[in-house]
């Protein structure tokens, strides 16, 4: 395959990753630190309660970090926090296609979109034959 090609598709790869975990991430993780905060009285103090509940995102958002960083030890943990979404929020229960499982399958894609862009975006032009 042509570099230049390579090189394209892996910021392709890097684009989709980087901004759909970064939106994702923010959209959820202000979603599950609002949506429940009515239960404990609204208002900041109603937040500051509710606040374990965002714990999962917050993690999720400190990986998309160390995946910007290093992108195959970040996508594949990404995977793993996805494939844990699935189970602990999905699998055990009747309701397995939900929006949660949506997400999950999002955040594995993601990760696989960073294992993607570190393979297209390396210079493997020191194992190719002439």
């Amino acid at each position: 395959m042509d570099k230049e090609v390579r090189i394209n598709k892996g910021i392709i790869f890097r684009k989709i990753a980087r901004y759909t975990s970064l939106t994702l991430g923010v959209l959820v993780f202000v979603f599950a630190l609002i949506s429940g905060s009515v239960e404990y009285g609204g208002g900041i103090q109603g937040i500051i309660k509710n606040s374990p509940n965002a714990l999962p995102w917050l993690l999720f958002l400190l990986l998309v970090f160390v995946a910007w960083k290093w992108e195959v030890v970040g996508g594949i943990v990404i995977i793993i926090l996805g494939l844990s979404f699935l189970y602990v929020f999905n699998f055990p229960s009747a309701h397995f296609f939900s929006t949660a499982s949506i997400i999950s399958f999002l955040i594995i894609f993601i990760g696989v979109c960073y294992i993607l862009s570190w393979y297209y975006s390396w210079d493997n032009s020191k194992n190719e034959e002439f």
